[in-house]
Parts: C-alpha cells; structure tokens; sequence
C-alpha cells in the first residue's frame, strides 16, 4: 500500500506547494509586489509542479528567483523559445531548472514551472512586480491581488501553445491545500484615511502620527480562495505630482533604462458646469456564455454573474437620454441582437428591451466575442450619433488578443467602455478593449460600488468631447522630454492621466525645476492644467517608474506570438530584454547546475489545484507523459398598470451608505432567481420610464413596501408627490416645490439625485443621529450647481 504524507488533492497526488507569501509596498498609487510560493517535495521521486495564476495586466514583471535548500538561483530573462528549450534541456540533463512565462494568448495569466524538484527538497520561488493603482469612483485606490482564475473557453481557433490549455485540477474552496499570508504598506506623504479590504485583515496600524504611513496583513489562515482587494483612502488623491527617477548607471544613456524616466500624473480639471450630450448610439453587448451562471465571487451568498450584469444593464438603459439609439447584443457560441438594428430610445423601446433582459439567461454556450463585434463594426453609422459599446463579459476567453485587435482597428468609429462581471475576469481583455478605443473599464465584483461605476460610465460616454489634447514640457536648455506613452486623444472628467517620458541629456545643477503643462479644447474654450517638479531624480533599486514606462510601451507594440506585427516583435523582445520586463516573447529561467543527478524516467507532474468557486463547472482534466502539456476544448416584459397619477421625478444616480449602496444594505431573500428577487432599487429603476418619471400605481407601492392608499392619504396634493424610496425604515421623499423630506433617520448617509437630463444636482450630508423630525433642504435652481445647506 503507498502512504500519502502531506497535502493532497482529490486525485490523491500530493500537493508539493505548500503556502504563498506576499509582501506589497504601496508609495501613493504604484504598488512594488514580491509574492513567494513556497514548495515542498514529500513524496519518494523528483517531481514537476505547474503553478497557473492570474495576475492584472498592467503588472510589469521585473524579477524572478529561487532559493533551493538555502542556495539563491536568479533567473535571466531571454526570448520565450530559447528559455522553453534550455529548460526541457536542463531537465533532461538532471539539472534544476525554473520557468516563469506570460501566456501568450492573454497578458494576465502566468505558469510558473518547478522542474526536478528532489524528494525532501524545500523551494522558495520569488517573483517581483510592480503596477499603477486605478481610482475608484469614491477616490480610493484599487489594490487587487489576484487568486481567481476562471476557465477559459476553448474554441477551434484557439492558439495551441497558451498555456491555458493545461487543465488542473479543481477543488472545493474548504480543501484548498496552501494558505495565503499578505503584508501591505502604505506609504502616502498626503496621509492615509483608512483602509478597507473585502477579506478580514488586521487593525490598521499607523507607523507615525502624521498617519503617512500605515501596515496592513490578512488575518492568519487565510486561503488563496479569493480575489484579495484593496481600498485605500488618502487625504489628497487629486494632486498632480511628477516622479523623477534615476537611469542605471552601467547603462548607456540615450537608452530607456538608462536615462532618467518621469511620470507625470494629472487630474485634468474640466469644468462641471458644462451641459452633456443627448445624442449617439449606445450598443450593449452582453455576455451570455454558460461561466457568467457562476457566482460572483467564491462566497456562498455571492450574486451570480449574469444576474448583476442584468442589474448594471437595466440601470444604464434606465438612464439613457432621451432621442439616442440603442440596441442590445447577447452572445455566446452564437449571438443575437434584441433589434435589427439600433432603434431610437423612446417609452416602447425601453419597455421591450427592458422585458427581454429581465427574462436574460446565460444559455448560448461558450464565449466567442469577436465574431458580434464585427457584426456592430460592420454596421451602418447614424449621423449624429456616434457609436458607444458597453460590454459585459466575465472575459474566459483564449483569443484575447484577437479581440484587441478588431477593436483597435474599429477605434476611430467608436469608443468601448467594458465591465469585468465576477472574481476572475480577465484584465487583459476588459482593460485591452477599453484602452485601445479611448474608452474606459470597470470591474464589477460584489454588490458595492456596481451603480456608481455604471453611471460613471455612462455620464463619461455623455461628456462633450474634449480635443486638441497636447502635452508640453519646459525644461532648461540641453534638457529634452521623449514621450513614452501613447497619445492621449481622450480625457474624461474625473479620470486621473498618467504619462511616461525619458529625459535625454544634460541634467542641470541643484535646485532647477521643470514644469509640464497639460492643454485641451473643451467647447471652444481651451483649458490647461500645470505641474511644476524639482529636476533632481532620485535613485530606486527596483527601477519602479522604468519598469512601469517599460510596461506601458509594451502594452502598445505587443499583441501576443500570433497577433504582433512583424514590425513591432523585434522591438517589443528587445524594450523586455532591455527593461527586464516580462513579455509574451520573454519567459524567465534559472537553472540550478550543482544539481545533476540523472532523472530515471519521466519526471513525476504534478499541477497545483485552484479553487473551484460555486456553480462552475469542472474541466476535462487530461495528462501528458512529457513537454508542454495540451488540452482539448472544454468547456415579454410583463404587464405595466395604467398611470393613477403622473410623477414628476429625478433620476438616481448614486445611493451611499458609508460607501456601501443602499442596494447592498437590503436584505436579498432570493440572489439566485431568474428575476430579480428583493432588491429594492433595481425594482424601483425597472418601473421607471424613459423620461425619468414615475407612474404612481400598485406596481410602485409593492416595491416600496407600502400600499397605495398609504402614499396618496399621506401626499393628497398630487403636485407634491415626486418620488418616494423605502428602504427598511428609512424613507426619502422628494417633492415638486422642490423640497427633499427625509424620515427615520437610522445612520449617516450620503445621497445623490439628478434630474434624468443632468441639469440639477444636489448632494446631502446628515450627521449619524436619529432625528425625530423630518429635514427639509431647498433645490437650488441652477443647474449643476450643488446644494448649499441643511434646513430643520
């Protein structure tokens, strides 16, 4: 009988990765991460471990290393082909050796190959990366650590040499055999608020008075069961700043990493007052493939996908302008389209799209996107109305790059603003599709935040277009500026800019400053945003801000082996060689000589298992004796009452209760029905009509929880009666004299309401007692202009 020692997995094969360990540095919003997995041998023969992990697209990276029985290996990096075959090489000598590769069909999932690990040897592999950190709505950064990483469809066309075709094993979350320890600190000179995370962590713990400097950890035992987020909160986010950072000294100047390198970060202050557009065509693609029936994230009470992309969907067709044209894509294997072709918005229009998403079900097999995108590219243009794309999807698709592409190709058509559904979408294509269009990308993984960074979404399609964008630099004579991000040709209010740029030449003495200005044209006026920057680099050994203009260059010129033009591949391997920027044409190797005891058949392979989150379907598992290991594919709108009375409302664009929606407060009896179970304010967003009104009837009432009698005795002057929220026991009512009535006041909270055309806006604060009385608060009657204060 064979005895089984350690960890295993439900095939009964001992699990040779033991934990992983992951220290994150975070100075203001450029996160340096080094993650340790930690692998352990207990079995009787030499093994292979293969380790697939996601990891966000924009992560560049630098380093990768081992330590074998106390021994430090550092690997190089070298063209993909070279380092695959040095390692079959190294292992067939009975030598050591460790492969880190990018997949080469999406930029954000990594195989990490331990290769003739002896029986009672300990590896420790190191890899180092750094990434900018995106702004939320609410003005935290967004720091995801990754762990979810969802099948992903194969189709006939599917590149053969992703490593995504390696099936590996699945368990339940609670059988998961290696934990996951994390440290944060944050370091931030306009001092740190507070920190908030979606797993338990420590108490924050502040390393000085000023609060500049903070520690965070997950709490012990924690599985690698789950996406681990991130929010951090500081005092002054919309600062413009410039980082000026020192070259390496053995390189040559007149090369990247040689020279200096800055990156500048603006927050372009366009003016708030000015009126939205009315016009263009909004087309939503929608995913309905069989994963977007998996949960959102591994949480047993977690919403399913589909179900929260229908909520999103039904809010931003609830919000569009009056006049637009819409239409509405599913897809899958195939895809459909709700009309023939874009139809303009009106009451009938709504209401029939609105009853078919409402019976929307993830039921048309796999995830092929490209094929509906052509089919909207290929479709006539409405003068006047310039093509927007949303598109939903939980991103498992194999040919990423494919997709980017058609997109960039179509970028002068239209603008595409993509929302990532669940734990696990793939960030090269959500962020690829949005960055190669001008557009923008949200990822929507739990109830919190999913209404305000929809309407987000939306108000920015809206924004009048800014142009003549430009970019200047003054600098002292000698001194120069290379840009080294892409054109900017689209700004958006509220959007943080980051840019890249290599100074060549002579740096002046001490004490010299430099100044970037930032320029666009925004109706006819022309505004600009400036940022003065002491021209003294300072040195890191990690080479963050190189590394990071490194990445971001490379995310311009590499489309994957099969997508690159020819003229872009040789300087896309030569920008990774030189920066040591992992590409999808570099993989890392290290291979350990001192080790050379020959191998007496195959090696013994073992593939780490992932979490299986609940109701995904488990893959075809397959296994291959030897190489690079293959896969086979696996993978009416109901009845509205007639109008008892016309309400004249204002739209809902954002709810908050300490930064959590007030959808998320209420109490979801039913998250997995096909409807839409409890949640109040979808229901209440699924009555309203395309004017933004309401109709006051029994359908209204239900949904706030009273009876219709109840609202008409308590408001008998019909003109007063605008809308009305009841959300447990806190009702608002908001009335046509333009008065704001508020009762059972329960805890601090924050609203925000527009009028459906955006012309007024108002925002409430209250303090965190119970009033007994109701507040009243005035409408100031020009538009966009905030409210100024509370009335008793």
């Amino acid at each position: 009988m064979v005895h089984f020692y350690g960890l295993l997995t439900l095939q009964r094969e001992p699990v040779p990765l033991k934990s992983i360990s992951v220290s994150v540095s975070i100075y203001e919003f450029v996160a340096d991460v080094s993650a340790t997995l930690n692998y352990e041998n207990a079995e009787k023969v030499p093994l292979e471990a293969v380790f697939l992990f996601p990891m966000d697209e924009d992560s560049a990276v630098y380093s990768f290393e081992a330590l074998v029985d106390g021994k430090k290996i550092v690997a190089e990096l070298q063209d993909k082909m070279k380092a695959r075959t040095n390692y079959e090489k190294a292992i067939s000598q009975g030598h050591q050796a460790f492969l880190l590769e990018e997949d080469s069909s999406s930029r954000d999932v990594f195989s990490c190959n331990v290769g003739n690990l002896q029986p009672g040897s300990k590896a420790a592999v190191t890899l180092k990366y750094v990434q900018e950190l995106p702004l939320e709505t609410d003005g935290a950064l967004r720091f995801v650590l990754p762990a979810v990483l969802n099948p992903r469809y194969q189709f006939s066309g599917s590149s053969k040499d992703s490593c995504l075709n390696v099936k590996t094993p699945i368990v339940p979350v609670e059988d998961l055999p290696y934990t996951l320890s994390m440290v944060a600190t944050i370091d931030s000179k306009h001092g740190i608020e507070k920190v908030q995370s979606n797993c338990p962590l420590s108490p924050t713990e502040y390393l000085g008075e000023d609060k500049t400097s903070a520690q965070v950890s997950l709490a012990a035992g924690h599985k690698f069961d789950r996406d681990v987020e991130l929010l951090i909160y500081y005092s002054e986010v919309h600062t413009p700043s410039v980082v000026l950072e020192m070259g390496m000294p053995k390189m040559k100047p007149g090369r990247l990493m040689g020279d200096p390198s800055a990156m500048v970060s603006f927050y372009p202050n366009i003016p708030e007052d000015q009126p939205s557009n009315t016009c263009g065509e909004f087309v939503f693609l929608m995913d309905r493939s069989g994963s977007m029936q998996s949960p959102m994230s591994s949480q047993d009470t977690s919403q399913l996908r589909i179900q929260a992309a229908k909520e999103t969907l039904i809010l931003l067709l609830k919000s569009l302008p009056m006049g637009c044209y819409f239409n509405i894509y599913g897809f899958g294997s195939s895809y459909e389209a709700y009309f023939p072709k874009s139809v303009e918005y009106t009451q009938q229009t709504m209401e029939e799209a609105l009853g078919r998403v409402k019976l929307m079900q993830a039921d048309l097999g796999g995830t092929e996107i490209l094929a509906p995108l052509q089919n909207i590219y290929r479709g006539p243009s409405i003068p006047g109305h310039p093509l927007q794309l949303f598109v939903f999807t939980d991103g498992e698709v194999t040919d990423t790059f494919s997709v980017i592409k058609e997109v960039r190709i179509n970028r002068q058509k239209h603008r595409c603003f993509s929302f990532g559904i669940g734990e696990g979408a793939s960030t090269s294509l959500i962020k690829g599709i949005a960055r190669a269009s001008g557009g923008t990308s949200e990822f929507i993984t739990g109830k919190d935040r999913m209404q305000s960074k929809a309407l987000r979404t939306l108000k920015r399609s809206l924004q009048a277009v800014v142009e003549d964008v430009s970019l200047s630099w003054h600098l002292p004579p000698g001194l120069s500026a290379k840009m080294l991000s892409p054109e900017q040709t689209v700004i958006f209010r509220g959007q943080r800019l980051i840019i890249y740029a290599q100074l060549t030449g002579r740096m002046p003495a001490a004490e010299t400053t430099g100044k970037v200005c930032l320029k666009y044209t925004l109706q006819g006026k022309t505004f600009e945003d400036k940022v003065t920057f002491p021209l003294q680099p300072k040195p890191d050994v990690n080479f963050t801000i190189h590394r990071l203009a490194a990445k971001s260059l490379l995310q311009t010129k590499d489309m994957g082996l099969r997508e690159t033009p020819a003229s872009d591949k040789k300087d896309a391997l030569n920008l990774s060689l030189e920066s040591g920027v992992i590409s999808s044409f570099t993989a890392f190797i290290a291979i350990n000589k001192e080790l050379n005891k020959p191998v007496q058949g195959p090696l013994a392979h073992r593939d780490i298992p992932r979490p299986m989150l609940l109701g995904a379907s488990t893959p075809l598992k397959i296994r291959c004796q030897s190489g690079f290991r293959k896969a086979l594919p696996s993978d009416r709108p109901p009845s509205v009452s007639q109008p008892i009375r016309r309400v004249m409302c204002c739209e809902a664009v954002s709810f908050q209760v300490d930064n959590y929606s007030l959808c998320g407060l209420i109490n979801h009896k039913d998250r997995h029905s096909p409807g839409f179970g409890e949640n109040h304010l979808v229901q209440l967003i699924y009555h309203q009509n395309a004017n933004g009104s309401w109709d006051l009837n029994e359908d209204l009432a239900k949904v706030l929880g009273m009876r219709l009698e109840e609202i008409t005795a308590a408001h008998p002057a019909e003109s007063w009666v605008s809308l009305v929220l009841g959300v447990s026991r806190t009702v608002l009512v908001v009335t046509l004299d333009l008065k704001l009535r508020i009762f059972y006041f329960e805890t601090q909270w924050i609203a925000a309401l527009r009028f459906k055309a955006w012309h007024y806006a108002l925002q409430v604060v209250s303090g965190g007692k119970e009033r007994p009385a109701c507040g009243f608060l005035r409408l100031g009657h020009h538009p966009g202009r905030d409210l100024a204060a509370w009335q008793w």
